[in-house]
């Protein structure tokens, strides 16, 4: 069963392909996105990993996690259900 991770405290410069190779080292990747604002396109430092295995996702979590990496140091954990947003602010 697969398992998306979360990770955060990632450079500015931190590729999709970087983010995967990382996470492979641990396990088989089957997805590494890292997000980017819709304006300006540059990384907003986090990302998500979505990786096959939950025993490797979790090893990667315990590697990973506090790790420092082009001087900052990563946060990683099992990724959350997105929650609902409300649409709210303008007229109605």
């Amino acid at each position: 069963m697969a398992m998306k991770l979360y990770v955060s405290g990632l450079a500015y410069s931190v590729t999709d392909q970087e983010l995967e190779a990382m996470c492979a080292e641990h396990g088989v990747v089957t997805s590494a996105k890292v997000i980017k604002d819709r304006d300006s396109g540059q990384s907003k430092g986090f990302g998500f990993v979505e990786m096959a295995d939950i025993k490797e996702a979790q090893a990667a979590i315990k590697a990973l996690s506090g790790k420092e990496l082009n001087g900052r140091s990563l946060v990683v954990n099992q990724a959350r259900p997105q929650e609902a947003r409300s649409f709210g602010g303008g007229y109605r």
